[in-house]
């Protein structure tokens, strides 16, 4: 079996060395920063390292692969699906691990069958690290009981939600409404409790309230996560609030999450948090966030007008 990733970032590196190390004999990947001056040598790097065979194009890693698998941003999941339909050997597998909303994925699955490929949607129902290529699969579509029996044996978790394409991402996007969502709570919380300096106090008031939860360790890992991959997260969130909005409801809370993940990846790549990591003390990460949106906030702000008027 010869397997291309599309996509050769967090999740493609650790599919691909897994797949390697597992005795898949040519693993290929195509990704857009192969052809970006500043990004091509350490991945192409990366991949000779791993054994994994770089290609240049999309199309030259569809000749080669029996399996593909899509593996890129969110906003990316449909796009690749159908510049993928356009050189798709036919009764070739893709297996669209995105997150992307059901209507979405419905779109893609439509843009890779017409070519005479046999699309499979999946959903990734947590991080990838720890679990590498095991992380828990949701399967979707009417190749998917073929296309768990054909991939499991090579080390994937998978197992089939649905016949139908859609139920899969919609179980992995509205549980992103809450999941992702809580770390844009827990963000906004806890650094404007570090800044009106009550932190002790709110956290001993969600460890009264919900006891079954380290908030002091859950805190440092939901920063640092958002921290390290909040640019994905906040793409995953626009598409949580597509799936939302895709059931009739206005999505307030999806939206909102989205923004603030946004804030944190674009503070992490202006280096804000630089040299601190999943262990560090969730109040670093506060400090920082503090220190950079300065200490006048809209609510001191807007309290001392209420009590001038009064």
């Amino acid at each position: 079996m010869r397997i291309g990733l599309i996509g050769y970032g967090e999740v493609g590196k650790v599919f691909a060395q897994a797949l390697r190390d597992g005795g898949v004999a040519w693993v290929g990947t195509y990704d857009i920063l192969l052809k970006g001056a500043a990004t091509a040598s350490e991945m192409r790097a990366h991949a000779e390292r791993a054994g994994v065979t770089a290609l240049d194009s999309m199309a030259a890693l569809l000749e080669g692969a029996d399996v593909v698998i899509s593996a890129v941003t969110a906003s990316q999941t449909l796009a690749v699906a159908n510049e993928a339909a356009v050189s798709i050997r036919p009764e070739t597998w893709f297996l669209d691990v995105n997150s992307a909303s059901p209507a979405t994925k419905s779109a893609a699955c439509r843009a890779i069958d017409a070519a005479g490929g046999r699309y499979v949607e999946s959903a990734m129902m947590t991080s990838v690290p720890p679990y590498g290529i095991r992380v828990p699969m949701l399967l979707g579509g009417s190749h998917a009981e073929t296309a768990k029996a054909l991939l499991a044996p090579l080390g994937f978790s998978m197992e089939v939600a649905s016949d139908k394409i859609g139920v899969a991402s919609a179980i992995k996007m509205c549980r992103s409404v809450f999941i992702k969502g809580l770390e844009a709570i827990v963000i906004e919380s806890y650094a404007s409790a570090r800044h009106y300096g009550v932190e002790d106090h709110v956290l001993a008031s969600l460890a009264e309230t919900f006891p079954m939860i380290d908030w002091e360790k859950q805190g440092a890992y939901l920063f640092s996560r958002v921290a390290q991959h909040g640019r994905r997260r906040a793409e995953e969130m626009c598409e949580a609030a597509v799936t939302v909005r895709e059931a009739g409801l206005d999505p307030h809370m999806a939206a909102a999450s989205a923004a603030r993940q946004d804030m944190v990846a674009s503070l992490a790549a202006q280096g804000t948090f630089a040299g601190l990591d999943e262990k560090t003390d969730w109040r670093h990460y506060a400090d920082r966030i503090i220190e950079v949106i300065g200490t006048n906030t809209v609510g001191t702000k807007a309290e001392g007008t209420e009590a001038e008027q009064a």
